[in-house]
């Protein structure tokens, strides 16, 4: 445990998205015990431009403009920054120099809002906590000398396209100058011990309270005339991520099996072949807080992930949730579920698929269930927190040693 210390939080994601974030739970979790400032993405150039009538860069322009003050206390021991700058939109230069130099600009404005939120709150000794935000971010160690500074990867963001052409080559040294690099997958931090040898698996949070099959209470209308067996997904369902071909194998092969899939449709999941399916069942996108009802309903809950550069290092929390609600679970098998793996029935192709849904309905019993349930709450935020924690007291001790010598 870490306690009265300053913390910096920067990422991609700012407080005020829709969604939710690693990186805002790990906030959440160290101002538990520590202050915590949590940087907000600075406005660019093209953002502006582009969504020039979304409130939230309306209210980013009033702190630009000084009309508000961009420092704002969430609640004991957090405050959020909207940083009083404009960067230039650079992501997309091809040529290195002039990317660069841009980058150190965008870097030196950035680092100067940080600073006076760090003056204005007297944070002192700080821990820089980087959420992934590879461009923005680069120079912030030694533009703002933490004791501590710590890169965090959660998705193989060069593989996407946006982030592909600079990034392949910033991220790798940006990781490289880190103190030490944290993932919550094994397969990223084995992609990171590349460039940093100090790069640590330090799991995945996730608050399954919700997911309990005690607080189960009926199974929802649209699911009461689907015959048993049900096999279930909850999630976007995203061709990108998700493997059309499994799902349309194991609705032809078990045509007793009833496939329901909850969650909002791509286009090409629109026009597939799963929807001429009698036994396939779409229920289109349902509320938070309704998913334990149908996850409740299901007999067995599968995710049948799409094996490429974009997913194959993700740490999947849905499983979590599957497991929490005690549910046998079938997922394709990657070095990331391998910390699932006495857990769940971990598929190859879709033949295995079917073999390890018999399976799991045929073997299915309490002990089993009880089981799953329990590990999956092991798998918490304070858990994932207390992970990082220790890095970073072995860090300052001395016990890890730094290899960021070979600065970019």
């Amino acid at each position: 445990m870490i306690k009265n210390r300053d913390i910096i939080v920067v990422g991609l994601q700012a407080w005020d998205i829709e969604i939710g974030s690693n990186c805002k739970n790990i906030a959440l979790e160290f101002s538990k015990n520590n202050r915590v400032l949590y940087v907000n993405a600075p406005l660019d150039w093209m953002t502006l431009y582009k969504k020039q009538d979304d409130p939230r860069v309306q209210l980013r322009k009033d702190v630009v403009k000084g009309k508000k003050d961009g420092l704002t206390k969430l609640q004991d021991n957090l405050w959020n920054l909207n940083p009083d700058v404009v960067l230039f939109s650079i992501n997309q230069l091809g040529l290195n120099p002039l990317f660069d130099f841009l980058n150190k600009v965008n870097n030196k404005r950035f680092a100067g809002a940080i600073k006076k939120a760090i003056q204005t709150l007297g944070f002192k000794d700080f821990i820089i906590f980087n959420d992934s935000d590879m461009f923005r971010s680069f120079h912030l160690k030694e533009m703002l000398r933490p004791k501590t500074y710590i890169y965090y990867t959660r998705d193989n963001m060069i593989a996407v396209d946006y982030w592909k052409k600079q990034g392949i080559r910033v991220e790798a040294a940006h990781m490289a100058k880190a103190d030490f690099v944290c993932a919550n997958s094994t397969y990223l931090a084995k992609l990171a011990s590349r460039f940093n040898p100090q790069s640590f698996y330090v799991g995945q949070g996730c608050d399954v309270s919700a997911f309990d099959k005690a607080n189960v209470t009926k199974k929802p209308e649209d699911l009461a005339t689907i015959p048993s067996p049900i096999i279930g997904y909850i999630g976007a369902l995203l061709s990108l991520r998700l493997d059309i071909e499994t799902l349309e194998y194991i609705a032809e092969n078990k045509p007793e099996w009833s496939l329901v899939l909850v969650g909002p449709e791509d286009e090409t999941f629109k026009v597939s072949k799963l929807h001429k399916m009698k036994n396939v069942y779409f229920t289109g996108n349902k509320d938070v807080t309704k998913l334990p009802n149908y996850l409740g309903a299901f007999d067995v809950a599968i995710n049948p992930q799409k094996l490429n550069p974009v997913t194959i290092g993700n740490y999947p929390r849905k499983i979590d949730e599957y497991l929490a609600m005690g549910k046998p679970t079938v997922a394709t098998k990657t070095e990331a579920m391998s910390v699932f793996a006495a857990y769940c029935y971990l598929a190859e192709n879709a033949e295995q698929y079917v073999q390890f849904i018999q399976k799991a309905l045929k073997e299915n019993n309490e002990d089993l269930e009880n089981g799953r349930s329990v590990f999956a709450k092991t798998h918490s935020w304070e858990n994932n927190v207390l992970a990082i924690y220790d890095l970073i007291q072995k860090f300052e001790s001395g016990e890890i040693k730094s290899e960021s010598n070979n600065w970019y």
